[in-house]
C-alpha cells in the first residue's frame, strides 16, 4: 500500500536539537549496542565484526526473508512516530516467517538516513525495532548504516529456521482446500486513507492504528499449523486479500473461490479495501477439509481463523457476492 510523504516530522526540544550530523557512523553504532540485549547462545559472534555468525539449528532448514521500508512509500512521519516505524520494519519480515512456519533466530538492520534526522528519532527508532525484536525473541546480531540525500530507507533480513518436512509455503494447496484468514481486514488501509485527507494526526489513536496486529501471535500462528500439519500452504497478506488469494492458487496450480460475506471485515474498513489495500500482515491458510478442526484448534488458540472460501479446479480467481461471481481482482501493486 502506498503513502506519500508531505514533510519530514520533528519534535521539538533539547534532544531534537541534535542531529545525525552531530555525531559519527561508530557512535550510532554504539547507540544501537548499548540497547541490544545478551545473544542467545545461537549467536556465536553479533554486532560490531564483518559479520554475524550464527550456530546452525541442528536438523533444520535456514529460512531467510528480506523487506524494505521507505520512506513517502511505506510510511510517512508526519502522522507516524518513529517508534512505530522501526516496530513495523520488522513486523512485516515477521509475517513472512510466521507464512513459513518457521522460528526466527537474528535480524540484521540497515538504515540509509538523512544528515538532518534528529538524534531522537533515530532513538525511537530503535527502539520500537528493539520492543518487536524483545516480544518475538529475535536477535539483532548486525547491519549497516548510511547517508541518505533523501528519504530515510530501512532494510531488515531476518534468518529463522524450521524442519524440512513443516516448512508451509503458498503452493502447498490443492482443489478442494479451504481457505481461512487470521484477524480482521482492511484496518490500516482504512486509517492510512483517512491520514491522507487529514482525518488523523500523529498520536491522535492509541495504541497507532497503522502497525499490523501482534506479530508474535501471527508467529505462533504459523509455527504450530507447520509443525501439526493442519495447513497444506500458507502466505502472508501483505498486499491485500485479492493478491494474497490469486498467488497462492497460481502457485498450487489450482484456482479459488471466496464468498465475500465471509470475509472478517474490520469494523473501521469497507469490503474493497480488506480485498485490494494490504499493509495487514494476517496470514491466508490452505487447510485440507479432513484437517479443518484440527486447524481450528490449534491455530484458533493464537488467532481468530475465519473460513472464506477455497481452492477449486477451474482456473482464475472468483469473488462470489451476494451469490453473484466477478473476478477477484489484484491486490496493491507496487509499480
Amino acid at each position: 500500500m502506498q503513502v506519500r510523504s508531505t514533510s519530514p516530522h520533528g519534535k521539538a526540544g533539547f534532544l531534537s536539537q541534535m542531529l545525525i550530523s552531530d555525531t559519527t557512523e561508530r557512535a550510532l553504532i554504539e547507540r544501537i549496542r548499548s540497547r541490544v540485549p545478551t545473544s542467545p547462545d545461537w549467536v556465536t559472534l553479533g554486532i560490531g565484526d564483518d559479520a554475524a555468525v550464527l550456530e546452525p539449528a541442528r536438523g533444520e532448514l535456514d529460512v531467510v526473508t528480506t523487506d524494505g521500508q521507505v520512506e513517502g512509500v511505506h510510511f510517512d512521519r508526519t502522522w507516524m512516530s518513529m517508534y512505530d516505524v522501526g516496530w513495523k520494519a520488522l513486523a512485516v519480515n515477521i509475517s513472512d516467517l510466521a507464512a513459513m512456519g518457521a522460528t526466527p533466530r537474528g535480524a540484521t538492520l540497515s538504515l540509509a538516513l538523512p544528515s538532518t534526522l534528529p538524534i531522537e528519532e533515530f532513538d525511537a527508532l530503535v527502539d520500537g525495532f528493539l520492543a518487536l525484536a524483545k516480544e518475538t525473541r529475535v536477535p539483532l546480531i548486525g547491519g549497516n548504516l548510511a547517508r541518505s540525500p533523501g528519504p530515510i530507507m530501512i532494510d531488515v533480513t531476518l534468518i529463522g529456521s524450521g524442519r524440512r518436512r513443516r516448512l508451509l509455503t503458498r503452493g502447498g494447496g490443492r482443489a478442494g482446500h479451504l481457505l481461512y484468514v487470521t484477524g480482521t481486514l482492511g484496518r490500516v488501509a482504512a486509517h492510512v486513507a483517512d491520514a491522507q485527507r487529514g482525518a488523523l494526526t500523529r498520536g491522535a489513536v492509541t495504541p497507532c492504528p497503522l502497525l499490523p496486529v501482534s506479530p508474535a501471535s501471527r508467529l505462533q500462528c504459523g509455527q504450530q499449523a507447520a509443525w501439526n500439519k493442519v495447513a497444506s500452504g500458507c502466505m502472508d497478506i501483505s498486499d491485500g486479500l485479492a493478491d494474497a488469494v490469486s498467488q497462492m492458487a497460481a502457485a498450487s496450480g489450482t484456482g479459488a473461490r471466496i464468498l465475500s460475506s465471509k470475509i472478517p471485515v474490520d469494523v473501521a474498513s469497507t469490503l474493497d479495501l480488506a480485498l485490494s489495500g494490504g499493509e495487514d500482515y494476517e496470514l491466508l491458510f490452505a487447510v485440507p477439509l479432513r484437517r479443518r478442526r484440527g486447524f481450528e484448534q490449534i491455530a484458533g488458540r493464537h488467532a481468530d481463523v475465519t473460513c472464506i472460501g477455497e481452492l477449486t479446479n477451474k482456473p482464475g480467481a472468483i469473488l462470489d457476492r451476494d451469490g453473484v461471481s466477478e473476478p477477484l481482482g489484484q491486490g496493491f501493486s507496487h509499480f
